[in-house]
């Protein structure tokens, strides 16, 4: 009698013990990843979560690098690709975005550049544009990494969403991480309290309120199309308040900037912020 009951227990044991198992453990055909996109200095793949209530899908491109590697920002600079994706319409499931965290610079003069020397993951702000239950994402993926020189990468990486499955918890942390790294909004410690553009200079000015003991900030523009810009020039006001001024450079004939957005990332410490800036 005492052997069963003890054979009864360990059964009911090892039962709770399997549930447990699946509760925590991930199955791998429950995983929203595509494979991996091998290239020379690293792998690139999409991770991707079930579509929400509101039809937004909360997704990344996840870029592994090899030491010594870099890959490049939305705006690269005179040389280097940013990262292109366009999907498969007939996935149901359309792109609106691509998201970044603050870049570093590296290099001078023409040779500048902007990017990352670490592995990094770009949020994707992708949504539900079909009723079908299943849906598919075929994204064809073009970007560049450099050792020393920019080599082009190019491939198709697939994932299925698969209505009923349930999220890697893993995958979902990786998502979430990736969306805690982007730069913040601007704030009452960390933002533009002026902007203007001189036409006839061609320069933009700033004044920049940066969180208290930042250091020197890094400052990022990307856009419009046709229009680069030159190295921030960072002067001192008073206390937290930073002077910058950015040399604009028309490729074209359009030299208009009015009504155009900017795209503006400011690094200063551990802390990033971005905005928009408008000139009328």
């Amino acid at each position: 009698m005492i052997g069963r009951r003890t054979r009864k227990k360990m059964a009911q044991c090892l039962a709770k013990a399997s549930l447990l198992v699946a509760i925590f453990l991930p199955s791998q055909s429950q995983a929203v990843t595509s494979d991996w996109l091998t290239s020379p200095g690293g792998t690139i793949r999409l991770v991707a979560s079930q579509p929400k209530p509101d039809g937004s899908i909360p997704a990344i491109l996840e870029i592994k690098l090899e030491p010594g590697w870099k890959t490049y920002w939305r705006d690269p600079g005179a040389s280097g690709i940013p990262p292109q994706i366009t999907l498969d319409p007939t996935g149901g499931v359309a792109l609106e975005g691509i998201r970044f965290p603050a870049p570093k610079t590296f290099g001078e003069g023409a040779g500048r550049y902007v990017g990352y020397d670490s592995s990094v993951a770009f949020p994707l702000v992708l949504k539900r544009a079909s009723d079908d239950k299943d849906l598919a994402v075929r994204a064809s993926v073009f970007l560049g990494v450099c050792e020393d020189i920019c080599i082009p990468v190019q491939g198709t990486l697939d994932l299925a969403l698969k209505s009923g499955d349930f999220d890697n918890p893993l995958d979902a942390a990786r998502i979430e991480k990736a969306v805690a790294a982007l730069p913040e909004p601007p704030s009452d410690d960390f933002r533009i309290t002026k902007a203007a553009f001189d036409e006839d200079a061609g320069i933009i000015h700033l004044d920049l309120r940066l969180p208290r003991e930042a250091g020197k900030p890094e400052i990022f523009l990307a856009g419009p199309a046709g229009f680069s810009f030159g190295t921030p020039v960072i002067g001192h006001l008073a206390g937290a308040e930073r002077r910058v001024d950015i040399p604009v450079k028309p490729a074209g004939k359009d030299r208009a900037i009015a009504g155009k957005p900017i795209a503006l990332t400011v690094r200063a410490g551990d802390r990033s912020m971005e905005t928009t800036l408008a000139f009328d």
